[in-house]
This record gives structure tokens, sequence and C-alpha cells, in this order.
């Protein structure tokens, strides 16, 4: 199918894929010549007691199709392997402003990632344990001992007790 419809004539969509198959989808929208728009991160996650950076789709199970509503055929989209439907409200799809689509777009690095700015914490900080034994526990940032490790204080029966451990398994409260 080739696409005959004028860039200036088109909007974006939303489409809303399987699980864990943004991938298969923008594959396979791609290959039937839909403009798709699947934006990625760079995320730190823990597998198997090490920290690693893994590559993941910025909104799972979302991705983006830019299309003319009078003169491309959409019928092929919900049949596609690795889509599950088209976003709607109500019977209308979901449009996406085009602004937002050109600002993930000037927001990538050199290598196509969104560059996502971490909230910085600061000593002082009320900080939540996210992850490990601790999880769901709250204390107040103290510092960081190295690249990977930071203390923080915690509230153990009535006493701040000094506890060292991966700035990952921290977040602001």
């Amino acid at each position: 199918m080739t696409l005959t419809s004028n860039l200036t004539d088109r909007a974006w969509y939303l489409i809303y894929s399987k699980p864990k198959a943004e991938k298969i989808a923008f594959e396979n929208l791609q290959r039937q010549e839909f403009h798709v728009y699947l934006p990625f991160v760079k995320v730190t996650k823990r597998r198997q007691r090490k920290y690693i950076d893994i590559v993941e789709p910025m909104f799972p199970r979302y991705l983006f199709i830019q299309l003319n509503c009078t003169s491309d055929n959409w019928a092929p989209i919900r049949s596609t392997l690795g889509v599950s439907s088209i976003v709607r409200f109500g019977t209308y799809p979901m449009q996406v402003p085009a602004s937002l689509i050109e600002q993930f777009k000037q927001n990538e690095d050199e290598l196509g990632f969104q560059h996502v700015i971490e909230k910085e914490i600061k000593p002082g900080d009320k900080v939540q344990i996210i992850d490990g034994v601790m999880a769901g526990f709250e204390g107040i940032f103290e510092g960081e001992n190295s690249k990977e490790r930071v203390t923080i204080l915690l509230n153990i029966a009535g006493q701040h007790t000094r506890v060292s451990m991966t700035r990952h398994d921290l977040e602001l409260a």
C-alpha cells in the first residue's frame, strides 16, 4: 500500500500494542509503509543482583502513527501483527498534537534515545526505598559514597540509623 496523501494533511494518532509487542507493531506498520514513531528510553534495571542499562519503549504498549483521516486506509492497522487497537475517545481515534511528536524527536540524543532527566536527590531530601528487603521504608538522603552507593538515614525504633545502598533503590518521596 502506498500512501499518497500530503504530509501536511496528516495527523498523529495513538496505537495500542499487544503486551511487549511495540517493536513488532512498529516494524510491521513500517513494512506496510505507514509513517510510525516509537520513542525509546535507556533505563537502569536490576537483573540477577546486578544493575544494567536496558533500552525500552518510553510508553509501554503505545506507539504513534501518522495518517490522513480521509485518504488513508486504516483497515490494515487493526490486523497488523503486534497491534491491539487504535486508541479512541468514543468512536473517534485519539489525535496526538504534532508538536508533542516534534518535541520527542528534538529530545532524542545522538543514539536516538529520549533524554530523560532524573530528578537530582540532594542531602536532606526525603526518599523512599523502592527495591530490596527495605522496600517501602522512607528515610532522609544523607549523601553519596561513590558513583553507585549512597547513604540514607532511616528511623528504626526511634533511632536514626545510617544505611548504605545503591542509588537505584531510591526515589524522591
